[in-house]
């Protein structure tokens, strides 16, 4: 994905709600499933990285992007924008 196309998502993303929340138990395969799904129906989703989490963050949102077959936008503190490739 190119910068520009980066650019255009990280701003869009910025006016939808996390609807996706990791909790204590990391990247599951419920919490990949549910990704999927959001991802067919919107081109973006927004997913909340609870502090309960033991993962480190960059490493828990490259692991969802990557089961999701998702392109990882951003990750900003606790959240992350995932986009449908």
């Amino acid at each position: 994905m190119d910068k520009k196309r980066k650019a255009l998502l990280k701003g869009a993303a910025q006016h939808i709600d996390a609807t996706v929340y990791v909790g204590k138990d990391g990247v599951t395969a419920e919490v990949v499933g549910e990704v999927v799904k959001q991802l067919k129906r919107k081109r973006l989703v927004k997913v909340r990285l609870l502090p309960s989490m033991e993962q480190e963050r960059h490493e828990a949102a490259e692991k969802l992007a990557s089961a999701a077959a998702a392109v990882l936008v951003e990750v900003r503190g606790r959240t992350a924008v995932l986009a449908r490739d």
